[in-house]
């Protein structure tokens, strides 16, 4: 069952980060001093990419000795299953001879290693990929490099602009929560944009501009026109999922991007930092946790349209999952695995595809966006006969 229409973004959990020495919270508060308070968004864009304390440009952030974990770490059957959905993609858009397969945040290098291992089951797609890898983070460039040694064709680029024209399919999985968004914050005088400043104590606080927007309210829905005063409105610039959908709407193929967020635009203050698995204060230590803010679906299917892509969905992540056979991996890997490991990819499924604490089935969704001439895509056409079936 999807969530209801009227779900709105969840308040952020936030906890008092333990405090450490952070060399970019020192630089930002200099930039306060001289320049006046930052904007959200240019805070949350240093905090990940500065070019010295970017956290996004020094560390290997996954995994149990980082700070969080993503769906491919937890369990190969999400790989797998891109993996095969790529390939019914690909059947789709008349199985042309060289396919981009291109991976937007790859992490580890773990998703694409697992897909590729689904493709050879269809030799002819399997020659045909060439991998395409947009990443900015040197320490993770070289463990995607090891995970993906045996790819026959692997490529480097800091954007997706930088990749070859012809047939893509495009994965992006928890790539959009960490793009910077806008915070809007609504005030008697209208909508002002929410800053970073300095209190007289010398901490970072929120604060908001002294201006409002011009006209800002016309571009929100009507259920945002209403909301009170002192509701929190976040949006993110269009650019990356216009590219995305211009890529896909002119050169054939498909993108499939797999994120938490909230199905409908809406009011709510979701900006978190995560710091070795558990909530941390976003406003302290800069560049030493993932700053991060759910992402709004609607917002991007709505730019995808306005292009003339064709959108489907978005679904949970857990529906996504199941329409695409997971329970039927599941059962063919317990079958041949150990008491032990039967019991871990039981939970993997249950975490995958799961709602409530812990669970990511209804929390993380999945838009796909196309060219116009694919009406129908593995995962957003649910069969009521056999969620379990097997993907073509």
């Amino acid at each position: 069952m999807a969530p209801r229409e009227s779900e709105a973004p969840a308040a952020p959990r936030r906890k008092q980060a333990v405090t450490e020495y952070s060399p970019l919270q020192f630089e930002i508060k200099n930039l306060i001093k001289s320049s006046g308070p930052m904007p959200v968004w240019r805070y949350m864009g240093l905090c990940l990419t500065h070019p010295k304390f970017g956290y996004y440009l020094s560390r290997d952030p996954l995994g149990r000795e980082g700070d969080f974990t993503t769906a491919p770490e937890v369990t190969q059957m999400f790989g797998e299953l891109l993996g095969l959905w790529a390939a019914s993609v690909w059947k789709a858009i008349g199985s042309p001879p060289l396919l981009r397969l291109i991976e937007l945040g790859p992490g580890r290098g773990t998703l694409m290693a697992d897909a590729l291992r689904a493709m050879r089951v269809l030799p002819p797609l399997y020659q045909s990929v060439s991998v395409h890898l947009v990443e900015i983070n040197p320490v993770l460039r070289d463990k995607q490099a090891s995970a993906l040694s045996g790819a026959r064709s692997v490529a480097w680029h800091d954007s997706i602009d930088d990749v070859p024209d012809g047939p893509s399919i495009i994965l992006a999985n928890e790539y959009f929560d960490v793009l910077p968004i806008h915070q809007m914050v609504k005030c008697d005088t209208g909508w002002h944009e929410r800053t970073v400043e300095i209190d007289a104590t010398g901490q970072l606080v929120f604060g908001t501009a002294s201006e409002p927007t011009p006209r800002f309210e016309v571009l929100l829905p009507p259920r945002v026109r209403a909301a009170p005063v002192g509701a929190v409105f976040e949006w993110r610039p269009d650019g990356e999922i216009m590219k995305i959908a211009s890529r896909v709407r002119d050169q054939d193929g498909a993108a499939l991007i797999v994120d938490y967020g909230h199905i409908r635009s809406d009011a709510g203050d979701t900006f978190q930092a995560i710091a070795r698995h558990s909530f941390a204060d976003p406003l302290q230590s800069a560049g030493l946790s993932d700053v991060t803010a759910h992402v709004d679906f609607e917002a991007l299917a709505r730019a995808a349209e306005s292009l003339g892509a064709r959108v489907h969905g978005p679904v949970p992540q857990g529906e996504f999952l199941k329409r695409l056979g997971i329970e039927t991996r599941a059962v063919t890997l317990m079958a041949k695995a150990s008491h032990e490991v039967s019991e871990d990819i039981s939970g993997a499924l249950k975490r995958l595809v799961g709602g409530g604490r812990g669970g990511m089935g209804s929390m993380f969704k999945v838009l796909a966006v196309s060219e116009p001439r694919l009406t129908s895509l593995a995962g957003f056409q649910e069969d009521k006969q056999d969620h379990n079936a097997e993907p073509s």
